[in-house]
């Protein structure tokens, strides 16, 4: 009981230290996934409101720089003022474009900026109608709208449209830049929770790694102790079974001397039985009339049941005592003979027989002819009255994975199928058993022992044998043999 309780006991310590150590690790790694997440988004919020503050700074200063080549032109009529304005215009195209692509986390932000790119459109419409008058020589016509004051009052609403959106992006970096902080000091924090819980998950582990292998010490003592008590068993178990098996061959030697002494003197008497009543029935059948006759041909059917039942019980009890050893057999020869010796009751019942082609496999040959030779004459036997029986014989090869062999097993599978009167599914398994009838001697003669004998043959080859029929439906044998010849031998010997 100690040796049991022992690793139960560690069994349960180390399962709750596993859970122990994943509740930790899981939320250290749930704690670092926050902060990781954490700092990757304020990050970028970052870099975001970055990206927008310097967009709207360099669409200001093209704005700039485009109103300055506008007005240094009007003044001066040099040409020289216009790179910088065209200069000016072709980057407020881009710059426009990407001030669009940008995205602010602000509320109203959006609005703001949409605001923002507006102005810029009407005062690059300003600029562009100002210079066009210039160049198609309406130079006053171009003052006049410059002294107008539009073009300033709109840059006014641009530089502070510019100067809201920048002072709101500065107070969100701020504020981002604060919250940074914060997570860079949880992050410290979290370094520290994680180095403590490793270093206790560290020794943690230490001391029940020496607790674990002291335990395993004394189990093993004890196990040992066990093996060594359990080793004089087997060998005391050994030697009963010995003595056993030395007795069990004795009792089957006595066994099968039973049979050939059974055999002999059990028939003996029948023989009598049999003979007597012939000669009753020969010299006083006028004296003992009507009645006696049908008394003496009940004894003489009984005679024969009793020979035949004898005959049937020895082949029965040989099949393991009296087998021969195996050897190729050819199953196309072995069916061919049966239906020769069958050929008389095929004939009178017109029955119709197929045979697929069939394996050589390792058997006994006399044992396979008693195989099909039994199952070929209850398909003959048991047909409808009124309708011609047709039995097929099929064979097939499959493989299947043994656990008891952990391997890859390859079967024979053999199919005698009839269209008889078949049986109840209720029967599959009892029809194997010996003097299992079920139908009245009246129907069918046989002791009921064929099917018992079928089996008893497919087991010693190493197979199995089922059933399956339906009633009035025909019955279908199928029967499942090792194509390994060692399957066979061991199953055989054994």
């Amino acid at each position: 009981m100690s040796t049991q309780k022992e690793p139960s006991k560690a069994n349960v310590i180390w399962a709750t230290f596993i859970v122990v150590v994943l509740s930790i690790i899981i939320g250290n790694a749930f704690l670092a996934v926050n902060t990781i997440r954490g700092l990757s988004q304020t990050q970028n919020s970052l870099d975001n409101t970055s990206m927008l503050t310097s967009a709207i700074e360099k669409l200001h200063l093209s704005v700039v720089q485009a109103e300055s080549g506008q007005r240094g032109y009007l003044l001066t009529e040099k040409s020289d003022y216009l790179v910088p304005y065209y200069d000016a215009l072709e980057q407020l195209e881009s710059q426009t474009e990407h001030v669009k692509s940008l995205s602010s986390e602000i509320n109203g932000q959006a609005e703001r900026i949409a605001l923002l790119l507006s102005l810029v459109d009407q005062k690059e419409i300003e600029l562009k109608k100002t210079v066009n008058l210039a160049q198609n020589n309406k130079e006053r016509s171009a003052l006049y709208l410059v002294n107008t004051d539009k073009g300033r009052e709109l840059y006014k609403k641009i530089r502070l449209a510019v100067n809201e959106i920048q002072d709101r992006e500065m107070l969100f970096k701020v504020s981002h830049f604060s919250k940074l902080a914060k997570i860079k000091n949880e992050a410290k924090i979290t370094f520290v929770i994680t180095a403590v819980t490793s270093g206790l998950l560290i020794i943690g582990m230490f001391v029940l790694t020496r607790l674990n292998l002291r335990n395993a010490a004394q189990y093993r003592a004890e196990l040992e102790k066990q093996n060594e008590t359990l080793a004089n068993k087997v060998t005391e178990r050994t030697q009963e079974l010995t003595l056993y098996s030395d007795e069990l061959s004795r009792s089957n030697r006595e066994l099968e001397e039973f049979a050939f002494v059974a055999s002999h003197d059990l028939q003996e008497p029948l023989r009598k039985i049999q003979a007597f009543s012939d000669r009753l029935e020969t010299m006083f059948k006028d004296e003992l009339g009507e009645k006696g006759m049908d008394y003496i041909a009940r004894m003489k059917n009984a005679a024969q049941r009793m020979s035949n039942l004898i005959n049937d019980l020895l082949e029965f009890s040989r099949i393991t005592t009296r087998g021969k050893n195996f050897v190729d057999t050819d199953l196309n020869n072995v069916l061919n003979d049966i239906l020769s010796d069958l050929e008389i009751a095929i004939k009178e019942s017109n029955a119709q027989v197929n045979v697929g082609d069939m394996p050589i496999i390792q058997a006994d040959p006399s044992q396979m002819q008693q195989l099909f030779l039994n199952l070929i004459s209850n398909a003959v036997k048991f047909r409808h009255p009124e309708q011609q029986p047709v039995i097929n014989i099929e064979h097939i090869k499959t493989s299947e994975f043994s656990e008891g062999h952990n391997t890859e097993v390859c079967w024979q599978i053999i199919t005698v199928k009839d269209n008889g009167i078949g049986f109840s599914p209720d029967y599959a398994d009892k029809i194997f058993v010996p003097f299992q009838r079920l139908h009245g001697r009246s129907q069918y003669k046989g002791t009921g022992i064929g099917l018992s004998v079928c089996r008893r043959i497919v087991e010693r080859h190493g197979g199995t044998i089922t059933a399956q029929s339906n009633m009035g439906e025909g019955a279908s044998f199928i029967i499942k043999l090792p194509v390994e010849s060692e399957l066979f031998t061991l199953q055989g010997e054994a």
